[in-house]
Parts: structure tokens; sequence; C-alpha cells
């Protein structure tokens, strides 16, 4: 096989040209770390006042991504201040607003480590509470109808709990009010979420772990109408398994809070069916 020698001196035509290749290299690397180093952070050299006060504008404009780069701004180059204090409940109400809870709820988290009896703590337990008490796919109930009651009650626990230790902790907040509303919702909802899995399970046919979710909404949700059917499960259940002395007693419970029960004549099912579950729509 020839070799092909590219001696630069019987080619000075490739010397030159390779020398050429090799300048123009530098020039657009030259030029690429001139542009890189032109794009300057415009908010550059601003004390932590302004920075928080240009946030404040964006918020009131609905601006949510340029008010949570000025209020992350704040919290970084400022981190020790009243403004990064204030930044950082700012930056969980404006998540919030934007759709983002996984943020807001970051923002909270390091909050409360950070600033344990800051006294807008009774704000960011609220706001803990509305942001598990109304994700963004609840907003799809509007066109779903269902009922909440029906939803993963992990996020309507987590919720409750915020709010219940606001309630607690900050008896005199101005949010204490509300929060207490939506605790009577969200105990009559989660206890309704029980006896779903309960009447799941009976009727397909695992009773024992149908009278354990029944019985949960007996002995921690006392008071909530939907003890009724809660009863009436656990009745139907012991029936099933044969165990007729629980089962009486069950009725007699039953029987003594809910006189003439609409269960005994109705069934388990809702007379049509839930309105607010979707299958039933088709």
């Amino acid at each position: 096989m020839t070799r092909i020698d590219f001696n630069q001196s019987r080619f000075p035509g490739f010397a030159r040209l390779s020398h050429a290749a090799l300048a123009l290299l530098a020039v657009v690397l030259i030029a690429g770390c001139g542009s890189i180093k032109g794009e300057k952070d415009p908010t550059a050299g601003w004390s932590a006042e302004r920075l928080y006060q240009d946030a404040r504008t964006e918020i009131s404009a609905g601006n949510w991504k340029d008010a949570r780069t000025r209020l992350e701004a704040v919290e970084a180059r400022y981190p020790f201040g009243g403004y990064a204090q204030q930044s950082l409940i700012d930056q969980a109400y404006v998540n919030w607003k934007d759709d983002e809870p996984e943020q807001a709820l970051a923002a909270i988290d390091r909050f409360q480590q950070q600033y344990p009896n800051h006294a807008g703590t009774d704000y960011m337990l609220y706001l803990k509470g509305l942001i598990t008490f109304t994700p963004p796919s609840a907003s799809f109930t509007k066109f779903t109808r269902q009922d909440p009651s029906e939803r993963d009650p992990k996020g309507l626990r987590e919720s409750y709990e915020s709010f219940n230790e606001l309630i607690k902790r900050y008896p005199d907040s101005r949010y204490t009010a509300d929060a207490k509303k939506r605790v009577t919702w969200l105990v009559g909802t989660i206890a309704q979420n029980e006896v779903h899995v309960a009447q799941y399970y009976y009727e397909r046919g695992a009773y024992v772990a149908a009278i354990n979710r029944a019985q949960t909404v007996i002995t921690d949700f006392q008071g909530v109408p939907i003890a009724e059917k809660a009863l009436y499960i656990i009745y139907l259940s012991y029936d099933k398994l044969g165990l007729t002395e629980l089962r009486d007693d069950a009725k007699r419970v039953l029987d003594q809070n809910f006189p003439n029960s609409k269960f005994y004549e109705q069934g388990l099912d809702e007379p049509g069916g839930s309105y607010w579950n979707p299958i039933n729509w088709f």
C-alpha cells in the first residue's frame, strides 16, 4: 500500500490551510467565550431589599416565574437576613399559585427547619394545609365530578395534620377559624374514604379487612354521619363470617344510634349509584 506523506515542506499549501483552520477555530472559541461573559445577570449587585421589592412587584402582577427567580436570589445571596426569611414564605406561596406543590412544600420545610419560632409559622402551617387540601389533580374534579373521598387520602390526611397543628399551636391566629372549617370537612371526607375501602373489601369477600377498616371510622371519627354505613358493613361482615354474637352486637349498636337505618332496605349502594363517581356517567 502506498503511504501518503503530508510533509509540510513538500505540501506548503496544506500547512497554510491547517494554520488557517486553527486560527479560525481560535476566533470562534474566543467569540463564544465573549458572548458567554456578555450575558450578565441584570440583578447583579442588587441589595436584598431591591431584589425582594422587585419580587413583590412580580407577585402582584402574577408573574410567578420572575418572582420565583428574584426570591431564590434573595435566599441564595443574603441567607442570614430578614429578607431571606420572608423570601421563603413568599416562595411557598408563589410555587403554590404556580401549581408547583412539591416546590412549595420544600420551601415550607426549609422555613420550618431554619425558623421554627418565626412569627409567620402559623401562616406556613395554613398554607401547607391548603397545598395538600387542593392538589393540582383536584382541579379536574369539576369535570369528572369525582367524590373527593374517593381520592388518595394521603393528601387529605397531611392537610388535616397541618390544619390541626395550626389550631392547637395558634388558637388565636387569623387563619384558625378557616382551618377549623376545613378540618370538619376533612374528618368527614377521610371517614368516607375508610368506608369506601371497607365496602371494597366486603364486596370481594375480605370480611375481616372490611371490619377493620369500618371500625376505624367508629373509633377515630366519632359522630360522623358515615358511621351508619360503617356499622352496617360490620354487621354484614360478621354475618358472613358466621359470628352471630358479634353480628348481633353490631346490629344493636347500629339500631341504637341510627334507628330504622336506611341501609337495611337499600343495601350498601346508594340509589342510582353515586352521581359524583365518573364511572356512572357511562
